[in-house]
């Protein structure tokens, strides 16, 4: 019977937990870390799941996977190295940290995979890109992947594209929230009840991210069908590309994958 271990059961770490127990994984295969006895307390009373210590979990885990934030990973695995095993499967879940750091401080072969989650995991429509490390296997690759798919989508990046994928992915769902509050205040300016707003912004999204899913057609052709020649739609367009809005996304997001590779190389 293989075994879990979630080092770290922060947000990201309990949505891990509960996506997990809802895909069927017995809780007596998995077990987690938390350093708040609190919060260690409520998640085992919730899930029904052991909680030990980081040394505990390291040498009872065949599977084991970080989710601490990245100033506290090397005090982590100075802690866990020694516990870990050839035939373990290390994944990594903190932001800007690549597989070579993360192999350079575990046993020599170590397999790693390295993920990028987003916060929508938390109502298991995540979208998670991993990426394995020079030593990792087909075999934990896909277990990295069906590990994730418990609270979302996932797809298989090279390495390279890491910084892309948190510009995309990773922050994305704050970029989406920001055009929500500008469309739900534009609703409040045109006189709208904010409640109002609000039920007509969200749902809108939700419509347009749907049929984006399931008609799979191009974004460009769906929005074209709603513009028709002199009507309101394009007239909101025409405003949009003066304002440059389609450029500053761009930019935001460049401006997005360059920091995450400045903490990457900071890292030392």
């Amino acid at each position: 019977m293989s075994t879990t271990a979630i080092f770290g059961a922060g947000v990201m770490g309990e949505t891990l937990l509960s996506g997990l127990l809802r895909s069927g994984r017995p809780t007596e295969q998995i077990v987690i870390t938390e350093k708040r006895p609190e919060h260690a307390a409520l998640l085992r009373d919730k899930y029904g799941v052991r909680v030990l210590d980081n040394v505990a979990a390291a040498a009872l885990a065949d599977t084991l996977v970080l989710v601490v934030k990245p100033q506290d990973m090397d005090g982590l695995l100075a802690e866990i190295r020694d516990h870990i095993v050839p035939g373990n499967l290390v994944v990594s879940m903190a932001a800007g940290i690549p597989t070579a750091w993360l192999e350079q401080r575990l046993p020599a072969r170590s397999s790693v995979v390295r993920v990028m989650p987003n916060t929508p995991a938390l109502v298991d429509q995540g979208m998670a890109a991993i990426s394995a490390g020079s030593n990792c296997t087909a075999e934990h690759l896909a277990e990295a992947e069906a590990l994730l798919a418990s609270c979302g989508k996932v797809v298989q990046v090279p390495e390279k594209h890491q910084d892309a994928v948190t510009a995309i992915s990773g922050s994305g769902p704050a970029y989406i929230f920001y055009v929500v509050e500008a469309m739900i205040e534009a609703g409040v300016l045109l006189g709208m009840p904010r409640a109002t707003s609000t039920e007509l912004v969200v749902q809108t999204l939700y419509g347009a991210a749907t049929m984006l899913r399931e008609t799979g057609e191009h974004p460009t052709v769906l929005r074209e069908r709603v513009s028709s020649p002199g009507g309101t739609t394009i007239a909101a367009i025409r405003q949009l590309d003066d304002n440059k809005v389609r450029a500053a996304f761009m930019t935001a997001m460049e401006a997005a994958a360059a920091r995450s590779k400045e903490l990457a190389d900071g890292l030392g």
